[in-house]
């Protein structure tokens, strides 16, 4: 199987979960222990502004392989004719791309580089 054959939206749908199970231990890590208060912190994170937030800066920031921008890209730039009512075209699309990317590194068994990702997402914002 060549994953960069993989529709990006596929590869979308695997990043969310990895992304968010991240998020989830690393909230839970923290020592929240009410899933009410776990449910609300996690909106800095998962939601479309947010990672849209974090592609930026870690594309700012060169932090990806040229391999890794091609798949942002090619996720970023898919023709969708749908997003979430919350948020507009252009800040779905770029958290697509960063889901796609996860997705991607896991189909690879990047899980390394997963975890560089997820470390700068995490540290660049603190939740106390």
């Amino acid at each position: 199987m060549n994953v960069l054959e993989i529709n990006v939206l596929v590869l979308a749908y695997l990043g969310d979960t990895i992304y968010e199970n991240y998020v989830r231990k690393y909230l839970i890590q923290t020592g929240i222990g009410n899933v009410n208060d776990l449910q609300t912190a996690s909106i800095s994170y998962v939601s479309a502004k947010a990672q849209a937030k974090f592609l930026t800066d870690l594309v700012e920031k060169n932090f990806f392989t040229e391999e890794e921008l091609l798949v942002v890209k090619r996720a970023r730039n898919y023709k969708s004719r749908s997003h979430p009512k919350n948020c507009d075209i252009l800040t779905y699309k770029h958290a697509t791309g960063l889901e796609a990317l996860i997705g991607y590194l896991d189909l690879m068994q990047r899980r390394d580089r997963i975890d560089e990702i997820m470390n700068f997402i995490l540290e660049s914002t603190s939740i106390k």
